[in-house]
């Protein structure tokens, strides 16, 4: 609550100012402006490319995707059904609801070598198949970074 000390000395009360004071509020947006003017640079990224604009709209999910799948051990499923590599195209084609021109998403599993991974889309694409969409999990660069970084050496 502010109070006014009146000019008239008559008066020994405090009379009550009903004015609202602005200086904590003040105060508030320049430490957030001070914090935002901060962190935004933060948020950028560091590595100076000239990417390409795109005037693409976006591409509505497909209601039944085809998934094709490495596990660890190597082994290539359609979905949940495993196939031998040879197999492979001749499975896809047998399927009911699979074209050429759809869209395939492949996942490998973190520990499948670079080569292996190229190995199955080299087979899909000697079959036909170009169409290819990588799947991977969002995450935080930061938690990724951390699990693949070996300990540190202890003295």
């Amino acid at each position: 609550m502010a109070v006014s000390i009146a000019d008239n000395e008559d008066e020994d009360d405090f009379a009550e100012a009903h004015e609202i004071n602005v200086t904590p509020f003040i105060d508030v947006m320049l430490v957030l402006l001070i914090i935002f003017m901060v962190a935004a640079p933060l948020s950028t990224v560091d590595l100076p490319i000239d990417l390409p604009t795109s005037t693409a709209t976006p591409q509505k999910k497909p209601d039944k995707p085809t998934y094709v799948s490495i596990k660890p051990d190597l082994a290539v499923a359609i979905g949940e059904n495993m196939v031998k590599r040879v197999d492979l195209v001749r499975s896809l084609d047998a399927m009911a609801d699979m074209s050429k021109d759809k869209y395939l998403f492949l996942r490998a599993d973190r520990a499948v070598p670079y080569g292996e991974l190229m190995d199955v889309l080299e087979i899909l694409r000697t079959g036909g198949y170009s169409r290819i969409k990588l799947v991977a999990l969002e995450g935080v660069p930061d938690a990724a970074a951390q699990q693949e970084a070996p300990p540190a050496p202890k003295p």
